[in-house]
C-alpha cells in the first residue's frame, strides 16, 4: 500500500468517507514507568465503581470481564500514593466496592483537565472541523 507525505499507509491514499458526524475527544493517559496510572478507560471503571457500589455491576456496564476490572483497579491502587478504590468483603450485603477521597479527587481532577484541554484547544479544533469533507 502507498504511504502519505507523513509515512502513513493508505489504502491507495483515498480520503475516508465520512458516515457519521466527526468525534473530538482528548485521551490523556499518565503513566508511571509503564503502567498506565489513569486514562479514559481508568476514570470510566472508577465513575462507574462510584456510581453502582460494585466492581462486578461496573465492569459489566461498561462491557469488561470482573478479572479486567480488577486488574485495572490493582494497577491504580498500586501508582497512586494510597488506593483509589477499596473493597469491602462479603456479608449480609455482599460487599461492594467504593472510591476512597483520593479515587474521587482523581476523577474529579482527570475530567477537569480533560474539560480544560477541550476548552483551550476548541478555536484549534473548530478550524480543523471546517477542513474535513
Amino acid at each position: 500500500m502507498p504511504s502519505d507525505a507523513f509515512g502513513v499507509t493508505t489504502r491507495d491514499n483515498m480520503p475516508a468517507k465520512r458516515t457519521a458526524a466527526p468525534d473530538v475527544r482528548f485521551r490523556l493517559r499518565i503513566t508511571v514507568g509503564d503502567a498506565i496510572a489513569i486514562g479514559p478507560g481508568k476514570v470510566d471503571l472508577l465513575e462507574a465503581i462510584h456510581t453502582v457500589g460494585s466492581l462486578t455491576a461496573a465492569a459489566r456496564s461498561l462491557g469488561m470481564s470482573y478479572r479486567r476490572a480488577w486488574l485495572l483497579v490493582d494497577t491504580m491502587n498500586k501508582c497512586f500514593s494510597a488506593p483509589v478504590v477499596r473493597t469491602a468483603a462479603g456479608g449480609a450485603r455482599g460487599g461492594g466496592t467504593l472510591l476512597t477521597e483520593l479515587g474521587r479527587e482523581v476523577v474529579e481532577r482527570y475530567r477537569r483537565a480533560e474539560a480544560a484541554a477541550y476548552a483551550t484547544g476548541k478555536p484549534h479544533i473548530d478550524a480543523i472541523l471546517k477542513l474535513l469533507r
